[in-house]
């Protein structure tokens, strides 16, 4: 253990822009070069770094925002891949309110827009859109499984909660984004998908700026 504090403990700060950074560089370097083999080099001479305590900076590695922007618009998102669930976890918690989620709590990727809702009305002028980053939310799996195929306006019953006709209470969602759509729209359009998509690239790209991951 490289970084301890006066006491021998783990250095949680030290820890913590470390994970910060490695996490940013290995989704974009997993993007950009698809594969563990790929990430050996880079990654193994940032822990011969820590080793020698010199920061760890990826110099030789550093990205264009212009082509990360390129490369993400280009890579499909689709739910089998680890990388989806972890960019749309990532966005949830940029918003801070948002309260830490239980580990015990199955989650699965939400389409906001449905993909039932676009096979049956067809109106995407993207089709693609539906798998857009944009689109995907995190929702607890009890949730998920009945709120899947509504339309917008009747998912947001089942993102708040309520009480069935037997007088059970569902609690709703913890993912503080959802709630909020609910409460300030009417639906959720394509328009929508790609704005909240731009909206998530961009704070992407300014972390991977604070990260000093991005060509100055």
């Amino acid at each position: 253990m490289q970084k301890k504090d006066n006491e021998g403990m783990l250095d949680d700060d030290e820890f913590f822009a470390f994970l910060q950074k490695i996490t940013g560089f290995i989704w974009t370097y997993a993007v950009s070069n698809p594969g563990v083999n790929a990430l050996r080099t880079p990654v193994y001479a940032e822990m011969v770094n820590i080793v020698n305590n010199k920061p760890v900076e990826f110099v030789k590695y550093k990205f264009s925002s212009d082509t990360v922007r390129s490369m993400f618009d280009n890579f499909t998102f689709n739910n089998g891949r680890p990388i989806t669930k972890a960019m749309i976890t990532w966005w949830a918690y940029q918003d801070d309110t948002q309260p830490l989620l239980s580990l015990e709590t199955v989650f699965e990727i939400e389409h906001i827009y449905a993909r039932n809702r676009q096979e049956k009305e067809g109106t995407l002028s993207d089709p693609n859109n539906v798998e857009s980053l944009g689109n995907k939310a995190l929702l607890e799996k009890r949730i998920n499984i009945r709120a899947s195929d509504y339309r917008f306006d009747d998912k947001k019953k089942y993102y708040k909660g309520f009480t069935n006709t037997k007088g059970q209470s569902k609690d709703g969602t913890s993912i503080v984004e959802l709630t909020s759509l609910m409460s300030s729209s009417t639906d959720f359009t394509e328009n929508d998908i790609i704005a909240r998509y731009k909206a998530i690239m961009d704070d992407f790209i300014n972390y991977l700026k604070l990260n000093g991951l991005i060509l100055i």
